[in-house]
């Protein structure tokens, strides 16, 4: 029998949002300990452009964060492998992160995993064609998701379309560097 947790590094990241979460609730002070400065790059708090992944504003966001991020993660995880799955959805949190440090007012938070989540949306249009996915689908949903963005408040669409470029920018170098 396979442990859940370590099935996959998507079922991991999974486990510790979860787990994170559940701090959240009962940690006096976690929140604030993990929550984005506004420029954690001159305050040297670098940790803090990838903590905000671990934060979500309710059951509800948390609950479609971990979904899509099952979803998306299991066929990005299985077609790149671990390594590079992980280089994506790292690379993907640090591009959402710094884009809605840039884009934001000052002392505007952004929390949850949606930027890292955005970033695995495009791995899928760069790479998706070699692994068969429909690019009118991923359209869609990119573009339903980013009309909420717009029509619902708290949602940071910033945050969003840094993801996305950084998931797309660095399945790009990784597929155009990958050994022959």
């Amino acid at each position: 029998m396979k442990r859940f947790a370590t099935d996959s590094l998507t079922n991991l990241i999974l486990v510790i949002i979860a787990g994170s979460y559940l701090l959240q609730m009962i940690i006096p002070g976690y929140e604030a300990a993990l929550l984005l400065a506004k420029d954690p790059v001159l305050s040297g708090e670098y940790y803090r452009i990838l903590t905000v992944a671990l934060l979500h504003g309710g059951l509800l966001h948390l609950g479609f964060n971990l979904y899509s991020l099952h979803l998306l993660g299991s066929p990005v995880e299985a077609f790149f492998g671990k390594s590079r799955y992980l280089a994506i959805f790292i690379g993907s949190l640090i591009a959402a992160s710094i884009t809605s440090i840039i884009f934001n007012p000052p002392y505007v938070y952004s929390i949850g995993a949606s930027g890292a989540i955005f970033g695995l949306f495009g791995a899928l249009a760069v790479g998706g064609k070699r692994m068969g996915v429909d690019f009118r689908s991923i359209g869609t949903i990119v573009v339903i998701n980013f009309a909420l963005g717009f029509m619902m408040s708290g949602i940071d669409w910033h945050a969003h379309l840094g993801g996305l470029f950084g998931g797309a920018a660095v399945t790009w170098l990784l597929q155009n560097t990958r050994k022959r």
